[in-house]
């Protein structure tokens, strides 16, 4: 197990947390009636990879904390720039003001991209972020003169958030049905996931017929669509479904053949998370030019998994496309706490470590370190299939037959048994850690997934 946490002692333990939990907050993506039986875990402080609750147990983050924690918890860098920016500037309108961690992390990301998205809009959260690229979308054709193009285009199974818009062009059901009275409707179109891949067939074949699908929609309602919207590589909330960087390429030449948007929603993959800064930059591989969506929404691990943050990225088209002397053609959209400060300065912490530190590079090493230890203890094992990796996301699914009912669950409890803090998605177990592994914390996380997956499906139902 690591060394104590280099801080002070954690509060005194408090047996009744858990239960004042379930009396009074609302927990999200839980169903309220199984708290009895998967009570939350109180978590008392944190440091690094490792959570600890009020009686000094230890757990290690696997998901990032909801995948927004890049370099562990309480990291030196990010306290000491929010540190210093609460003795500045904690928070003034961005509406007729600005302030310079809004400008430098503006100014920073366009220049990540070559300038392709050289304007960034904030928010708070990433659904907010995926109805700011919608609206923009909708609003610049209608500015431009084609308000007929309103219609989104959508994969099966993609998740863009939980808000109304947001929901209209998710396919996840446990999200949308409830809600689906309430939404506009979409057009939802074949997934890239290589996990459809008939034998023999690779996962660059799966995504040319799945864009080939997508073509065969452009041709016949291109005059009515305003926008695609795609998850670049990873599917996260359909199970870590990973597809090739080819259907990137694409879909980006049948958006500009058919002058159609195209939204990255970069949320959970950005950062780093597929190996590179944005997932998008590996639609360039093998040395071809570099392209770039229309639109590209962040959240999540932007701010280092410490405040609340999402921006969208603009290209110059769209941007231009809002003036005018006539307000009522410029883009009114807004959040009282867009642009914080704190947020934005937590956010040029993160870029700090990416522009002074090997993250990438670092990312890889490690990641080949934990591919290896995992495909020591599951290789062969007949209960899993569709072993999978992209950058530092890792995922596997338990076959039908062998994940009885109620398996996320099972699992997640049985993990914190193991010292984990992990939730699967369905049949899905997946790992998505900070870039703070060590060859300690491999041989952990290796371990302690395998233990966690034999006593879950060891336990008789």
């Amino acid at each position: 197990m690591p060394a104590p946490f280099p801080c002070p002692p954690a509060p005194p333990a408090d047996a009744a947390w858990q239960r004042r939990s379930v009396a009074s907050v609302w927990h999200p993506c839980t169903q309220m009636q199984r708290m009895g039986e998967a009570p939350p875990v109180a978590i008392a402080r944190a440091h690094g990879p490792w959570l600890e609750d009020f009686e000094g147990v230890r757990y290690f983050d696997a998901t990032s904390s909801w995948w927004v924690n890049l370099f562990g918890h309480a990291d030196a860098r990010i306290n000491a720039a929010l540190k210093d920016q609460l003795d500045t500037l904690e928070h003034v309108m961005l509406a007729g003001c600005t302030h310079a961690p809004a400008v430098e992390l503006a100014e920073r990301l366009s220049a990540r991209t070559g300038h392709a998205l050289g304007h960034t809009f904030f928010a708070s959260d990433g659904a907010s972020a995926v109805e700011i690229a919608l609206k923009m979308s909708f609003h610049s054709w209608k500015n431009r003169g084609q308000g007929d193009k309103r219609e989104f285009v959508c994969l099966r199974h993609g998740y863009h958030g939980e808000t109304i818009g947001a929901l209209a062009v998710t396919d996840v059901q446990v999200f949308r049905d409830a809600y689906d009275p309430l939404l506009m409707r979409a057009h939802v179109v074949m997934s890239p996931d290589a996990r459809q891949a008939a034998p023999g067939e690779s996962a660059a074949e799966v995504a040319q017929r799945a864009a080939a699908a997508l073509a065969a929609l452009f041709e016949s309602r291109a005059g009515q669509i305003a926008a695609l919207i795609i998850e670049p590589l990873v599917q996260c909330a359909a199970g870590m479904a990973m597809h090739d960087p080819a259907y990137l390429r694409e879909v980006r030449r049948l958006c500009d053949r058919y002058q159609v948007h195209l939204i990255a929603d970069e949320i959970a993959v950005g950062c780093g998370r597929t190996g590179t800064f944005f997932a998008f930059e590996q639609a360039a591989a093998n040395n071809l030019p570099a392209i770039w969506p229309d639109l590209l929404c962040l959240s999540k691990g932007i701010s280092g998994g410490y405040l609340p943050l999402s921006l969208v990225l603009s290209s110059d088209a769209i941007y231009e496309a809002f003036l005018d002397d006539d307000t009522a053609r410029g883009f009114l959209h807004s959040h009282s706490y867009t642009g914080n400060p704190l947020a934005c300065r937590a956010a040029l912490a993160v870029l700090d470590r990416f522009d002074e530190e090997p993250v990438l590079q670092r990312n890889r090493e490690t990641g080949k370190g934990l591919t290896a230890a995992l495909a020591a203890r599951l290789d062969g094992d007949a209960r899993i299939e569709h072993v999978r990796q992209r950058g530092m996301i890792w995922a596997f699914d338990v076959r039908e037959g062998h994940a009885g009912v109620r398996f996320a669950e099972r699992f997640h409890m049985l993990g914190r048994t193991q010292g984990l803090l992990i939730r699967p998605i369905a049949r899905t177990v997946y790992l998505m850690p900070p870039y703070v592994l060590n060859e300690e914390h491999v041989a952990y996380l290796a371990e302690r997934v395998v233990a966690t997956l034999n006593a879950t499906l060891d336990t008789p139902l």
